[in-house]
């Protein structure tokens, strides 16, 4: 038998292959043994440090963790190789139970190490910890209430104009350790949005600022809310004119009166729906047969409660003069009483009165006293007895475009009695 032929007998041979897989099967059996029972040690860094228990000291307590030295903590840990080599920094804790600190002060704190959950902590140690406590102090909590201030950082639509924006709420309460709230003055919002054509309306968060108008850290800090509600109030931009209405009269209209206002226009900011319908803004009603030549008066702008006046001018100043026009004074003696009260009479006491004329100076000048007379009205004297001066409307007789100045001042004396 070859060489050959009796190696190809011995690997079908079902001996062979037991004796084989005896081997094999004591060499895992050696290997796994060994793993298990050989010891690791690794060097674990920037594991977390955690406070446990928190909760319990503010809530019962009032007490705040604050300066605690250091967030994380290194640790050697030696076990078994296998289970060593299935950790990493981010799956260990370092906590610290505070839930039975009962007062103020600054302590030193052991730590424990938490493995994952399904590690047999049995066969682990820590041969070293870096470092071996956790300095910090145990603070009175305190609160105090913050205004809210903030700026809205964008454009506005063109015609538009923006009130001071409003802030829901308007303070922040804050909760924390007097060392960490005692340089807090306020919190700073910062909103805003391009082309804005209506009210903005945004919910967003907040900075603390301190005195100097720095930003302030949050640590140890709690707050009555994280979100601020930022409006921004918009209103309609309208330029709007000024103007007065007036009552021509003694020749003086529309057409030979001019009439200047400064300022000639306000701008006002408000609702739309308010400011659509208005064109002018009328500041008085002037009579025109109050004065000879011209007149000037200071008006206040009147202005809606619901509209703001943006240009700032508060006051318009009104001169009316009246062109192509002159006066002439005549003594007028023809005077007459209407509706005298049945059962009274009147006696006109006044003799002659002068009466001042406005026209052009072509008419004024072919007018005579026989053609001017004036009428006083005693409808509203009624039953009354004794002198009275009531005003008098003067005609001319044969004249247009010619009047009277002064017609509320222009009195006569009457008598008036009853007839028995």
């Amino acid at each position: 038998m070859t060489t050959k032929s009796r190696m190809k007998k011995i690997y079908n041979s079902k001996a062979f292959w037991m004796i084989v897989s005896l081997l094999a099967s004591l060499t895992i059996w050696v290997y796994v043994t060994s793993v298990e029972t050989d010891e690791s040690k690794t060097t674990f860094r920037g594991v977390k440090v955690e406070l446990v228990g928190e909760d319990i000291l503010r809530d019962s307590r009032n007490l705040v963790i604050t300066d605690m030295d250091t967030s994380t903590v290194t640790v050697d840990v030696v076990g078994p190789r296998r289970i060593v080599g299935s950790l990493s920094s981010d799956k260990l804790t370092a906590q610290i139970d505070v839930s039975k600190l009962s007062r103020a002060a600054y302590t030193s704190q052991q730590y424990t190490i938490v493995y994952p959950d399904g590690i047999d902590t049995s066969k682990l140690s820590e041969s070293r910890r870096t470092p071996e406590t956790i300095n910090f102090m145990v603070s009175a909590q305190t609160s105090k209430s913050i205004q809210v201030r903030g700026s809205f950082d964008g454009s506005l639509a063109e015609g538009f104009t923006a009130e001071t924006p409003v802030f829901e709420p308007s303070t922040i309460t804050i909760t924390g350790s007097e060392a960490y709230l005692k340089n807090v003055e306020y919190a700073w919002v910062t909103f805003g949005k391009d082309n804005v054509d209506s009210t903005y309306t945004v919910e967003t968060g907040f900075t603390l600022m301190d005195a100097n108008n720095e930003p302030c850290s949050t640590t140890g800090i709690s707050f009555s809310t994280d979100v601020v509600r930022a409006t921004l109030p918009l209103l309609t931009l309208k330029e709007v004119n000024l103007g007065v209405n007036i009552i021509e009269g003694a020749g003086a209209n529309s057409t030979n009166t001019k009439i200047t206002i400064e300022p000639e226009s306000v701008t006002l900011a408000g609702d739309s729906a308010l400011l659509a319908g208005m064109n002018k803004i009328i500041l008085a009603t002037i009579d025109l047969t109050d004065f000879s030549s011209t007149f000037t008066e200071t008006y206040t702008i009147p202005i809606d409660n619901g509209l703001r006046n943006t240009t700032g001018e508060t006051k318009a100043t009104v001169t009316i003069e009246i062109v192509g026009l002159e006066t002439k004074t005549f003594r007028v003696s023809n005077f007459s009483c209407t509706n005298v009260t049945e059962g009274y009479e009147a006696d006109i006491i006044t003799e002659s009165k002068e009466i001042t004329l406005r026209g052009t100076p072509e008419v004024l000048a072919q007018i005579r006293n026989e053609n001017i007379r004036a009428v006083a009205d005693l409808t509203d004297y009624k039953e009354s007895t004794g002198t009275y001066m009531p005003t008098v409307k003067i005609y001319v007789d044969g004249f247009t475009d010619v009047g009277a100045i002064g017609e509320k001042e222009n009195t006569i004396s009457v008598e008036i009695r009853k007839v028995s």
